[in-house]
């Protein structure tokens, strides 16, 4: 059984109270998921983040095939993190951890995600060609897009 992880970290140039109000609320997945995936929340962003949250959306990563995908907010700490893991949809495990902490001059994102592709041997064959470069543009157009709503950091070094 082979779990990958994926990790990125991103800084932006706004207050930590911003970056959790918008990273924090479901709603704001579609605005950062690139248009052709078909983002759409079906239940679950009627409120605030908390731990138990179960949100429903329906996706549709490749091939044009729609997925229903629920997820379980397992783990909320107030501005510092929280934890989402997938209840039911295209992956056999899906484990993501969005962390958050004020720097200089603004805030880090970072995003640790432990994975496991289904099918066994045949997800494993398909994983550095399908799945992982999915997950890379994907996270390559969240970056773009939350540069354009924030800007872009300049480290005072």
């Amino acid at each position: 059984m082979k779990i990958y992880t994926f990790h990125r970290k991103q800084n932006f140039p706004i207050s930590l109270e911003t970056a959790w109000e918008f990273l924090s609320s479901p709603k704001n997945l579609k605005t950062i998921t690139p248009d052709y995936m078909s983002f759409d929340i079906l239940s679950g962003d009627e409120k605030p983040m908390f731990a138990g949250q179960i949100i429903q959306y329906i996706v549709t990563p490749i091939l044009g095939i729609k997925t229903k995908w629920v997820t379980e907010i397992t783990h909320v700490k107030d501005k510092e993190y929280f934890v989402d893991e997938q209840r039911f949809g295209p992956y056999a495990l899906w484990h993501h951890k969005h962390f958050i902490k004020e720097i200089d001059g603004g805030v880090e994102m970072e995003d640790i995600i432990d994975y496991k592709v289904p099918l066994g041997i045949l997800g494993q064959l398909v994983h550095p060609f399908l799945v992982k470069p999915k997950l890379e543009e994907i996270f390559e157009y969240r970056q773009k897009k939350l540069i354009e709503l924030f800007g872009e950091y300049k480290s005072n070094d």
